[in-house]
């Protein structure tokens, strides 16, 4: 069997030089039981990788199980390991031929990353550059891809999964792999250099706001003053830019939602992981080569609400569907929720504004910003902030229109006071004093609030 996955001498690169293989910063080994020193250990696997594609091919390699998988490496990575004066065990041995056939099998290179639950991105800058982001803070890998083609072959097989397809014709795709991580893809001519790579993982253990709060993002009279909401039914929009724990402030928010209700969730990409027993997920749909069979976030809004639900989730609105949430928010589907792409809040509203009007609808602004400001009732802002730290940093509820303005009254906020010697942001959550208008009608429904959530007396 050998001979079935060996390159012959004409597809060997033995007589090229092995690329310098470095220890990745900080990356703990998925196999760390079996070895002493993770980040060694790591760079071994990483090594045996490279060592192993080299000589391998891959094309008839994609086609085996991992029985036979094994059958073929276990010799390979016996003399590898031997070669190396590394002392592993029989134990450990079988542990790092399984770890290397598993990641053979699965997404090459970068499956070590994928099974690391500490990192949150990781980015793929061509063949040759890998980068993970982890508690916020970007840094570059050791971990490389043989060439474009070894690279492009991963890509096709995380594409294929889904039924789509990354070409010259289709250069643009988002995916997702099987574990729900979100996945978008450049490949030339858009992307000048080479294939790029963007992979937001998917945390297996979704975060609460009692997490949250461990890590200083929110306090608790700030996750008091949400839970409240949302089990009152307040519509909900989060705000934030890219990477600034939109989504997951947004699962968050939902885990407080009664498992009774019926819940429709909405995304380009399927991410949210919401954890009521009565939920229908859809999903959008790229248009096919023919550039048929598009279905946009609109067409999915109107279906939604011929399905009962009790509350709408939408991913995130960008675009004319704004008009369609909106509407629902204010026919009967009170509570529902969707996150946005602003810096502030009323930046928030204003761009709510702008993609109402790519509705097309007969519409003045100042009946947009009525609908805005009668479907909405809170904005939470999101920032990530220098030091790579996600924080809440406004908490405001919208009170209606004065005029034709949408008025605003600011709850809670973040304040920023100084910064450490390494870049680390000091600052203090702090209450502005205001009492949300909806107060006295979530007391006639049983919730109530601290005696001094409010008082900007009062450290939170």
């Amino acid at each position: 069997m050998l001979g079935r996955f060996i390159k012959g001498p004409s597809e060997t690169r033995a007589q090229q030089e092995p690329a310098p293989v470095a220890v990745i910063p900080n990356v703990p080994s998925p196999a760390t039981e079996v070895a002493e020193g993770g980040d060694d250990f790591l760079s071994l696997k990483v090594e045996l990788h490279r060592h192993l594609i080299d000589r391998f091919n891959l094309a008839v390699l994609e086609t085996a199980s991992k029985d036979e998988i094994l059958n073929e490496i276990r010799p390979i990575v016996r003399e590898f390991v031997r070669s190396r004066n590394v002392p592993l065990n029989a134990r450990e041995l079988d542990q790092l031929t399984s770890d290397t056939a598993d990641e053979m099998l699965g997404l090459g290179p970068i499956e070590p990353l994928l099974k690391d639950d500490s990192i949150a991105d990781i980015l793929i800058n061509t063949h040759n550059r890998v980068f993970i982001e982890r508690r916020g803070v970007i840094e570059e890998t050791a971990i490389r891809f043989r060439d474009e083609a070894h690279l492009l072959r991963i890509i096709n097989k995380i594409v294929s999964a889904i039924g789509r397809r990354v070409d010259e014709s289709a250069p643009m795709v988002d995916a997702r792999l099987a574990d729900g991580s979100r996945v978008n893809i450049a490949v030339r001519p858009i992307s000048v250099d080479g294939p790029l790579v963007s992979i937001r993982k998917f945390s297996k253990n979704p975060y609460s706001l009692e997490r949250l709060i461990a890590f200083n993002s929110i306090r608790p009279p700030m996750v008091d003053l949400l839970r409240i909401a949302v089990q009152a039914r307040k519509s909900i929009l989060v705000s934030g830019g890219t990477g600034s724990g939109k989504t997951t402030l947004l699962n968050a928010l939902s885990s407080y939602i009664p498992s009774k209700e019926r819940l429709i969730t909405i995304e380009d990409a399927a991410e949210l992981q919401l954890q009521q027993p009565h939920v229908g997920r859809l999903e959008t749909r790229p248009p096919n080569v023919e550039g048929k069979g598009e279905v946009r976030q609109r067409e999915l809004l109107k279906n939604a609400l011929r399905m009962r639900p009790d509350r709408i989730i939408v991913g995130e609105v960008r675009g004319e569907e704004a008009f369609d949430m909106l509407q629902a928010m204010n026919t009967g589907h009170e509570g529902s929720m969707t996150t946005i792409h602003a810096n502030t809040p009323r930046d928030a509203i204003s761009r709510l504004e702008q993609m109402v009007g790519m509705a097309g609808m007969p519409m003045t602004h100042e009946s947009i910003r009525a609908q805005i400001a009668s479907a909405i009732d809170i904005i939470v802002q999101t920032q990530r902030l220098s030091d790579g730290g996600r924080r809440v940093t406004s908490i405001s509820e919208l009170t209606g229109m004065e005029g034709n303005v949408v008025q605003l009254q600011e709850i809670y906020h973040f304040v920023r006071r100084d910064s450490t010697a390494d870049g680390q942001i000091i600052g203090d959550f702090r209450a502005t004093g205001v009492r949300p208008r909806f107060a006295q009608e979530v007391a006639a429904l049983g919730h109530q609030f601290a005696k001094d959530a409010f008082n900007p007396q009062v450290p939170l």
